[in-house]
């Protein structure tokens, strides 16, 4: 690909490696001229700047601007489907504690104390002793509901009963433990997945999520359940392991075995309104290297999801590829500009696990999906230490193949910049994007 662009409608001819400064202060990253290459129509545009998957200080306005500002994906819903069950998680460099209340209904709290700000929870807990959040410093309570219901002492106190009058805070004046609450942060779920959101104030998550849950409507998704998971790192942007997700131009050089199971000429984008990029194989292709078709579909789906999977990447972080009998998942948590935490389900729903080879289909998937996520930490790796090499200042878009990369940045641009919309979709449900016989 020649490395000029015609930026003007003219014949007059530009390098794109002048397009940009060699340097940026931290105020060009929200000002909206930094991107105007970036926000071309697709045909015509330059990828996002460098900076954007390498600067600290890039990485410091979008943890504000993006990830404290979006519904952003944290759980798996059976993680946390009683009350008591915990996940903490973060979001934003914030820790987070992740319930459900007595009634079954979703709550989420800053993991810190209201009293001296020790934090509660450590990360790897999963559930609670009893249905109380008890901070380990000075044994301060709180219920799933967030409610300061014990300051020292409580029930199940281990300090001698003749001394616990020492400890009662009765007779402190201006003292209410109504006035100490756990901070609490926007929760909710959709499907089998569980989003919190940061901001004083949010929109609906389904503002966000815009037609995609009916999109998705048939395959039933809150009844689905985790039968495998695994954590991987990646030494990379999470922009980057997203973006990877959403084009299959790598495919032939990178994922032969995926390949075979979902060919290039079968690849269709699939997005309307809302916050993410959508594309789909139709039809799967037969093959024992995926074990894709392996394990029986759920009831009740019409040919078109029988033979059909659906890649969808949810802003800003998460990732959900549905077959008709299983669901890989990836929830991506970025830590700097160039580190990576990725965790990784396979969902399954109950029906599809009633045969006699469910476990052995279950570890040929979960063998497939390893693969294919090594291969992508290799290529996404060497695409990091790339875009750090001095003369690189952008490229341009490959159009039918990176659209939904173009969709992305944008909406990471909106956020940069303070502007909050929700982009539309294409006008049929499906686009070819690479030739052949669209199904009827």
């Amino acid at each position: 690909m020649n490395n000029e662009i015609n930026t003007n409608g003219t014949n007059g001819k530009v390098r794109y490696e002048d397009l940009y400064p060699k340097q940026f202060a931290p105020a060009d990253y929200i000002n909206p001229d930094t991107y105007k290459h970036t926000r071309a129509p697709v045909e015509a545009a330059l990828t996002i700047i460098p900076e954007a998957y390498t600067c600290e200080e890039f990485a410091r306005i979008e943890k504000e601007r993006v990830f404290s500002n979006s519904w952003v994906t944290v759980a798996v819903t059976s993680q946390v489907s009683k009350p008591g069950d915990v996940r903490v998680v973060e979001v934003a460099g914030q820790s987070i504690i992740v319930t459900r209340n007595e009634e079954g209904e979703l709550r989420a709290f800053y993991n810190v104390c209201r009293h001296r700000g020790a934090q509660m929870l450590d990360h790897d807990c999963t559930a609670l002793n009893g249905s109380r959040i008890r901070c380990p410093y000075h044994s301060w309570a709180y219920n799933l509901d967030g409610e300061c219901i014990g300051t020292p002492l409580f029930e199940g106190s281990d300090i001698p009963e003749e001394m616990q009058g020492v400890f009662s805070m009765g007779s402190v004046d201006k003292f209410s433990a109504d006035d100490y609450p756990l901070f609490p942060i926007h929760v909710a779920e959709w499907g089998f997945l569980i989003f919190v959101n940061l901001a004083e104030e949010s929109t609906p998550l389904f503002e966000q999520l815009g037609d995609l849950p009916g999109r998705l409507a048939p395959y039933r998704l809150d009844e689905w359940q985790i039968v495998r998971e695994r954590e991987f790192i990646f030494k990379a942007n999470y922009k980057l392991v997203g973006e990877n997700f959403m084009e299959y131009y790598h495919l032939p050089w990178v994922h032969p075995e995926l390949i075979k199971v979902s060919r290039m000429e079968d690849h269709y984008r699939w997005q309307g309104r809302g916050m993410y990029t959508g594309m789909m194989t139709w039809p799967i292709s037969a093959g024992d290297e995926g074990g894709w078709l392996g394990l029986p579909p759920m009831s009740g789906l019409a040919v078109q999801y029988l033979e059909s999977a659906r890649f969808i990447w949810l802003f800003p972080n998460a990732s959900i590829s549905i077959m008709p009998n299983h669901t890989f998942v990836m929830i991506t948590r970025p830590s700097g500009p160039a580190y990576t935490v990725e965790e990784t389900y396979i969902l399954v729903h109950p029906e599809s696990l009633e045969n006699d080879a469910a476990e052995t289909e279950l570890e040929q998937l979960n063998d497939f999906w390893t693969l294919v996520n090594n291969q992508d930490i290799d290529i996404v790796e060497k695409v990091q230490a790339g875009l750090s090499m001095k003369p690189y200042r952008g490229g341009r878009m490959c159009y039918h193949f990176e659209e939904p990369l173009h969709r992305f940045q944008n909406m990471i641009i909106d956020k940069m910049v303070g502007i909050e919309q929700v982009p539309e979709g294409d006008a049929e449900e499906r686009q070819q994007m690479f030739g052949g016989k669209k199904p009827s």
